[in-house]
């Protein structure tokens, strides 16, 4: 397999807005990132993904931009950008930033231009249509964030599409000029000396031609029509001709709806478009069937077919990205694993199989830390616009119960991963000396940065040892992977295998113990122990099974 800078790295995703904040305004800003680089350096990783940085109204915190070559006021200005850009490259790392190109805002000079008038020359730039016989909206689509994907605009009596926000208005990407404003901003951030892009629900911006509507609703879900479109891959391929393919550079396309086949397509080797996609397949695996919201348990058997088939799926051609929590996701040790008395066991294990699985690990803010979900008590203590709309949408018009809305909003609201970063015991978890934007978690005074930096048994130091071995073993990024016992549904086992080295990933997803016996084919090997997220172990070199310690993880070297 052909090496590359990208399937090596370990990527860090800063939330700005929520990583730490230089001037006590509440709000995280560049500076606060400049003065903590020292610690990303000491963990280990290798890029920075930057979440939105550019001009925005903040409807949805950045990701409705306003201006795509300039800073946000609240985070700083262009020399901040660029100081932090050579203190990254500096210390040997590298900065990918977001790419925001399915909508702008409704800020944007382009869309102000587009809904002056019909005539305009930007009118185009954007998805604007009459509206249906009786005055409806044009189709029946929902938006991503509840309610109709159409906003009325009375300036000239037609509807704009926003698969988002109302303040989000989707580009049409069938304009050629408006792709060619893209590549150049592409370009304008690429030779400021950026090193990639991680793109925004970039499997959206093609839409099924004539904008069809689903079914006989009133409204439904139209992403059969905005995810994967016709012209995606012509889109993408596009856009790697015209400036991708120009630059050693990383991109990885997040992609809801993607199935295994289709990222093959995105990824493959010589198609041209992108070197990895964000899936969701897993994310959705305690989900019902009706969405995110719908709350369902999640089983380990659900969780390892998923992460299983993606691993067999892209396993000769693309490439996987390895995450379990993201600013749109909550907190993964609150979600796989335990946040009371196997709080840090678990957080190593799940740890321990992104970092042991073949693809590139994500880790995202605080995760190192363990941090955990919040649960505020009121819904005015929640910012998050999707977490807003979901309650309005499911106490007023559902009739759901408050316990029930919060509930959902508990284990899955977008602010469970927004909270301000944990830098150490004192207010605020020493984000702001002034209010944050979001309330602080309460548990910062014993999860935070300064104590686990100060432990050698922490969750941080055990990461900067999985980092370190990654560094260190092709095996961890190049070997093949196996399954092994597929139907256990306690425990996931795998192995990795590179020029005739084997390792044995063995990971026990749950609070109680589980017996574990050793495969025939694997009986006979003698092991070595690489890593475990206890200290006591002892080499089970004659041993054909053992027991497994509540969310105990083991990596074992194989010989014959």
């Amino acid at each position: 397999m052909k090496r590359a800078f990208w399937k090596e790295a370990v990527v860090y995703q800063i939330y700005p807005r929520s990583f730490m904040d230089s001037n006590g305004d509440g709000i995280g800003d560049l500076r606060g990132i400049i003065s903590k680089l020292d610690y990303l350096k000491e963990l280990g990783v290798d890029v920075i993904w930057l979440s939105p940085v550019f001009k925005s109204p903040n409807d949805d915190n950045g990701y409705d931009i306003s201006d795509y070559r300039n800073i946000m006021d609240e985070f700083g200005t262009m020399a901040d950008w660029e100081e932090m850009l050579q203190g990254i490259h500096e210390r040997g790392m590298k900065l990918i930033m977001d790419l925001v190109v399915n909508h702008s805002s409704d800020e944007h000079a382009w869309f102000m231009e587009s809904r002056s008038s019909k005539d305009s020359p930007y009118r185009d730039y954007y998805m604007w249509r009459p509206g249906g016989p009786e005055g409806q909206e044009p189709n029946n689509w929902v938006s991503f964030f509840g309610g109709s994907a159409w906003q009325y605009d009375e300036a000239t009596g037609e509807y704009f599409l926003h698969l988002f926000s109302k303040k989000q208005p989707d580009l049409n990407w069938e304009n050629p000029v408006l792709r060619q404003e893209v590549y150049h901003m592409m370009t304008f951030w690429l030779d400021k000396g950026i090193d990639g892009f991680r793109m925004d629900v970039i499997n959206c911006i093609s839409k099924t031609p004539g904008l069809p509507s689903v079914g006989g609703d009133r409204y439904a879900w139209g992403g059969e029509h905005f995810m994967n479109g016709p012209k995606i891959h012509d889109y993408l391929q596009e856009m790697n001709r015209e400036v991708l393919s120009k630059y050693d550079i990383m991109t990885v396309g997040e992609m809801p709806g993607a199935t295994v086949e289709q990222a093959k397509d995105y990824t493959g080797k010589d198609r041209g478009e992108l070197n990895m996609v964000f899936q969701f397949e897993h994310m959705d695996v305690d989900s019902g069937p009706y969405g995110k919201w719908d709350l369902r348990p999640w089983t380990l058997k659900g969780l390892r077919d998923i992460l299983h088939k993606w691993q067999v799926g892209l396993a000769e051609d693309g490439w996987n990205s390895l995450y379990l929590n993201n600013h749109d996701q909550p907190r993964m040790v609150s979600r796989f694993g335990d946040t009371g008395a196997y709080h840090k066991q678990s957080a190593k294990m799940l740890a321990t199989l992104l970092h042991t699985l073949k693809g590139t690990p994500y880790i995202y803010q605080g995760e190192e830390l363990g941090m955990t979900n919040v649960k505020f008590p009121s819904i005015d203590d929640y910012r998050d616009i999707e977490t807003l709309n979901m309650y309005r949408e499911h106490r007023y018009e559902h009739g759901r119960s408050e316990e029930e809305v919060m509930a959902s909003i508990y284990a899955k609201g977008r602010d469970n991963a927004r909270t301000p970063m944990q830098w150490d015991a004192s207010p605020n978890g020493g984000f702001t000396t002034g209010t944050p934007w979001l309330a602080s978690n309460p548990d910062y005074d014993r999860i935070n940065a300064e104590q686990a930096t100060a432990d050698s048994d922490s969750i941080f130091h055990y990461y900067k040892r999985l980092i370190q071995l990654r560094k260190k073993h092709d095996i961890m990024v190049y070997g093949s992977y196996e399954l092994i016992l597929p139907d256990d549904d306690r425990i996931y086992v795998y192995t990795r295998e590179l020029n005739g080295e084997r390792w044995l990933i063995i990971l026990n997803f749950f609070g109680e113990p589980a017996e574990f016996i050793l495969p025939d084919e694997l009986a006979h090997a003698s092991r070595e122990l690489i890593i475990s997220n206890y200290d006591d172990i002892e080499a089970p070199a004659d041993i054909r099974q053992f027991t497994l310690r509540p969310y105990e993880a083991r990596v074992y070297s194989l010989t014959k």
